[in-house]
Parts: structure tokens; sequence; C-alpha cells
């Protein structure tokens, strides 16, 4: 058997390590098959990556596992409203907040209330670090420098734990 047919013969046989893993990973059978699916086809795209006496199963489950969290993060950003509006009346939160009662709501507007008063150099980093955009996006996003964008979002998280801790 030649290199090609082996590798293909260890993905193929490495199919029900990779759906318990996926299983655990997802909770759905369905979503677990489609995360098997995608990640046997980027194995065998990226089969001259592997290197040989290497751990195949470990690299195999690492890429299992960072389609996961690609997806995940994927799905966060599409799950989620910006609101670009001076009153934050969203507060960029997702789609299904469950904001269902009248006390989520008051909370929620509580919450943009207090952070209009913030200046717009820690408001924005902010609402779009919690809107799920990495450090490194809104850096570029709003040309800051990496370190002021991760002081700012810590700084609001701070106020904001100050200022609410006797809500509840």
């Amino acid at each position: 058997m030649n290199k090609s047919e082996t590798f293909k013969s260890s993905v193929i046989g490495i199919q029900g390590n990779l759906m318990s893993f996926a299983l655990k990973l997802t909770t759905n059978k369905e979503e677990a098959q489609d995360l098997v699916q995608e990640t046997c086809l980027k194995a065998l795209d990226n089969q001259e990556k592997f290197v040989e006496n290497a751990n195949f199963k470990g690299w195999i489950m690492t890429i299992m596992r960072n389609i996961f969290i690609n997806n995940y993060r994927r799905n966060v950003r599409e799950n989620t409203i910006v609101d670009t509006t001076e009153e934050l009346f969203y507060l960029n939160l997702n789609e299904q907040s469950g904001m269902e009662t009248p006390d989520d709501a008051y909370a929620a507007n509580e919450i943009a209330s207090i952070l209009k008063g913030f200046p717009a150099d820690y408001r924005q980093p902010f609402s779009m670090h919690i809107a799920g955009y990495k450090y490194e996006e809104i850096s570029k996003a709003l040309n800051m420098p990496l370190g002021t964008v991760k002081s700012h979002i810590f700084f609001t998280r701070k106020q904001l734990r100050n200022l609410l801790k006797d809500y509840r």
C-alpha cells in the first residue's frame, strides 16, 4: 500500500472515534455527522501536512476541535445584532437573548444607560467584544493598539461590575 492509501485507510479507521468526539462537542447526532464529514474532508485535503510517525489520532482530533470552534464563533457572530444607535437600545444582544420579561428589558435598558456614560473609546471596544469580535479584529476596526483595546474592555467590564454589584 502506498502512503495515500494508508492515509485514507487511517481516516476511515478512526471514524468511530471521530463520531464519539463530535457527539461530545455538538450533543446533536446530525451536527456530529456533519462535523465528522467536514473533518475527514479537511484531513484528506491536508494530507501532505501530516508528519509520518506522528500521532494521527491527535492530529485529526485537533482538526475537528478547530473546525468546531471556528463554526461556533461564526454562528455567534451571525446571530448577534450590533447596535450602532446612540441609545444602544439593543445593547448588542443576540436575537435569542431571552429578554421576555419586563424585568429583563428593564435590566438591559439600565445597563445600556450606564454604558452611555462611558467615553466612546471605551464603549465601542466593549460593545464589539460582547458582540463576539476578537481583540485583534476590534483593534483593526477601531484603529487602536491591541493593548489599548484590551485595557479599555477590561476597565469597562470592571466599572460595570462595580456599578451593578448591588443590582441583584
